[in-house]
């Protein structure tokens, strides 16, 4: 069964980049902190990005994020999602308008116009045929940014939500929730590892409390 999987790095203060994130500074000034697990030597916290990007069958973005991940600086065959890992996944990009040139041509791009919802659609179609392609259930992951996956947690879009806590306070910078729909989550999975705590929460139906640290 495919579920749809809200996949990010936060900070202890709750932010997903430091602050004045911005071109040229996409995670804001002290995010890379975030993210040093995803990048990190230690076996462990390598098999998990290996197996995140293995359960990939299609993944979602937003267009502030995509501009800097196909911008000057942005992803390479050696930096992005799944580079030197399990293959690359098809991208959906949720944006009022498409970019009149896309610089990482060798990616599957797929803009949509009509809103997150109709962005997530495709996405389970795209990840549902990859499932049928290789006989493996695979997942949609919603990477961000930090507003799209807010909104989609508030809309109800989200399976499963899976945080990569960092050892760190930014202060201040974009926070992942700033109020919106009560969810409640219950807590599936936790692994420590040098340079994150890694959460996985089910988001179930209503609107009670969190369930479990």
């Amino acid at each position: 069964m495919t579920r749809i999987i809200a996949d990010i790095s936060i900070s202890l203060d709750g932010c997903v980049t430091g602050p004045d994130p911005g071109p040229g500074n996409g995670l804001g000034t002290g995010g890379e902190a975030l993210h040093t697990w995803a990048f990190s030597d230690v076996p462990e916290e390598r098999r998990i990005v290996r197996e995140t990007t293995a359960r990939s069958g299609a993944v979602v973005l937003g267009r502030r994020l995509f501009d800097l991940v196909d911008g000057p600086g942005g992803w390479d065959d050696t930096v992005g999602y799944g580079a030197a890992e399990v293959g690359k996944p098809p991208f959906v990009v949720v944006t009022g308008s498409p970019p009149a040139s896309v610089r990482l041509t060798g990616l599957d791009w797929t803009f949509v116009t009509t809103g997150l919802p109709d962005a997530v659609t495709a996405a389970r179609e795209r990840a549902e045929a990859a499932s049928a392609d290789r006989g493996t259930d695979l997942d949609v992951v919603l990477m961000g940014g930090g507003a799209l996956i807010g909104s989609a947690f508030d809309a109800g879009l989200v399976d499963l939500l899976s945080l990569h806590l960092a050892p760190v306070v930014l202060g201040s910078g974009t926070p992942l929730f700033t109020g919106g729909t009560p969810r409640t989550l219950v807590r599936r999975g936790a692994n420590a590892t040098p340079n994150a705590t890694h959460l996985l929460y089910e988001v179930l139906p209503g609107h009670r409390a969190v369930q479990g640290p």
